[in-house]
């Protein structure tokens, strides 16, 4: 007996300009869509209320109201249909507005038809080409459409359980993944280096429909420049000097997926040109390639940088800031979020215990853990962990104590770890080693010093020894306490002559200790 054909999916498209709406439905049909169409909320909600669509396609503009109309009356009545925006007004405001009201997706007028198409096709579950077809599984209800009127609450996913803390700027934190994870808007993810950006990155993903592609992470600092065009598209055999096989570059390895987009502040300004046509068209062209590749694929991007600021600057294209930063997401520095330490601790220790083949995995005693909630934590989580791998080598034993952290006994001045405060100002980084003066602090009126250059040049060696000495002669641990990277660290040490113990000058081959660590998100 043969299984009858599926229907084609119902599509439902919404615009008053005639000449448009007939375009839409005639590309819609010769995909394969069954299309109906209205000119007004009102004839659209009418048709939903009918029947039943798997997208609807609208215009932002229309007579009775806007398109945001039509979908935050879906979203108040529960509607199942995902909803494209398409609007003349490409704006910023306009996009972030329709990805709040529920909008999968939005384009601008005028409309690029081959665009047009993947986005839908995307919206659809459909890949734009052959070999992603068969990669595409279907996904669990629970992934593609929220419970409503559940008997009880549903559990943590595992992706957002592993954004540890109760704190609440990690509930909105969390919150906010759950809510734009469902669309395909761009997010810009901030915050302060070690905070956990990386984590916030993969929570969107595995939460989205595109959970069953992959998830290609970059980092855009690491890349020589020359190697980021043929990195990013790929490129084809004989395009260059070496190119001796075709190789398909980031985003052809996102395809279906997320992309992520790790410190997007460092790539240089030819490049971002080249990735604002890619973000725009959905189609790049490998090195060596005569015709562009359409993609689907989500771009999630992260940085440590005020990307405002670096517009202003002229160093960040303005265009791509604006298209990258649809939705954005800032992830609190550890400081801030003091309270999320027990439960942060315990997630680190479990998996780093697990990793190592530790079982059970350790537990802090209560002196060391108030020790660690009067630490201001300049490299946030990143800093934490370390320091929680190192107490787990020296204790040796199912517990850590205070001895086993490395920690100084005093604390930053200013610090209220009941509070989850730290100097905030540029530098706060520094509070960590110069809070307690080495002397005492001269009054207000002391003379200024004769020699400005010489006097600072004297603060910032008495400083670099602290942060040395504290950290074990780890330049990289030392450099990050204070905000500096491990090349910024060698050059002030060499230029301050600031040497290792026995006054092994820094850049002799001098022993990092423990080594010059990793970076992360």
């Amino acid at each position: 007996m043969s299984r009858a054909a599926a229907p084609n999916p119902r599509l439902l498209v919404v615009d008053d300009e005639p000449d448009l709406r007939t375009l839409y439905e005639l590309t819609l049909i010769r995909e394969g869509y069954d299309v109906d169409c209205a000119d007004s909320v009102e004839e659209a909600w009418q048709r939903l209320l009918a029947g039943g669509y798997q997208l609807v396609i609208t215009d932002m503009r229309l007579p009775d109201g806007t398109g945001l109309d039509l979908l935050q009356r879906m979203e108040q009545a529960g509607r199942s249909e995902k909803a494209m925006v398409i609007t003349a007004y490409a704006s910023a405001e306009n996009a972030v507005e329709a990805l709040k009201a529920g909008a999968y997706d939005y384009l601008t007028k005028p409309v690029d038809l081959r665009q047009f198409r993947a986005v839908v096709g995307s919206a659809l579950g459909r890949m734009p080409a052959p070999r992603e077809a068969a990669a595409t599984r279907a996904l669990p209800p629970a992934r593609t459409t929220e419970s409503r009127g559940a008997a009880a609450p549903a559990p943590l996913p595992a992706a957002l359980a592993r954004l540890a803390g109760e704190s609440p700027a990690m509930q909105q934190v969390r919150a906010l993944v759950q809510k734009v994870a469902r669309s395909m808007a761009p997010v810009l993810v901030a915050g302060e280096s070690g905070t956990g950006k990386e984590l916030v990155a993969r929570a969107i993903h595995e939460i989205s429909p595109r959970a069953a592609g992959p998830f290609v992470a970059v980092n855009c600092g690491a890349i020589p420049e020359a190697l980021l065009e043929a990195e990013f598209f790929g490129y084809r055999k004989g395009a260059f000097t070496g190119a001796q096989d075709d190789r398909e570059g980031f985003f052809q390895a996102a395809q279906g997926g997320t992309l992520f987009l790790d410190e997007i502040g460092d790539l240089p300004l030819a490049m971002q040109s080249k990735l604002l046509r890619v973000v725009q068209e959905r189609a790049v062209r490998p090195l060596g390639a005569v015709a562009e590749l359409p993609v689907n694929v989500r771009i999630v991007s992260a940085t440590h940088k005020d990307l405002g600021a670096e517009v202003q600057a002229a160093r960040f294209r303005q265009d791509l800031y604006y298209r990258l930063n649809v939705i954005r997401i800032a992830v609190p520095p550890l400081r801030e979020r003091i309270s999320d330490l027990p439960a942060l601790c315990q997630a680190l220790l479990v998996r780093i215990a697990r990793d190592a083949g530790v079982s059970p995995p350790p537990q802090l005693a209560p002196e060391a853990l108030a020790q660690l909630g009067r630490y201001a934590y300049p490299g946030n989580v990143r800093e934490l962990e370390n320091l929680l791998h190192r107490a787990l080598a020296l204790a040796g034993g199912q517990r850590i104590g205070q001895e086993d952290l490395g920690l100084p006994d005093d604390v930053p001045d200013g610090f209220d770890a009941a509070a989850g405060e730290a100097p905030t100002q540029p530098g706060a980084g520094l509070a960590t080693v110069v809070s307690k003066p080495a002397g005492p602090v001269p009054p207000a009126a002391t003379a200024l010093p004769r020699d400005l250059a010489g006097h600072l040049d004297a603060v910032e060696r008495d400083i670099l020894e602290r942060a040395l000495t504290q950290h074990r002669y780890n330049r990289t641990a030392a450099g990050a306490s204070l905000g500096l990277s491990l090349r910024q660290m060698r050059y002030r040490m060499a230029r301050l002559g600031v040497g290792q113990p026995g006054g092994e000058a820094a850049g002799d081959g001098g022993s990092d200790g423990t080594g010059e660590g990793s970076e992360g998100g």
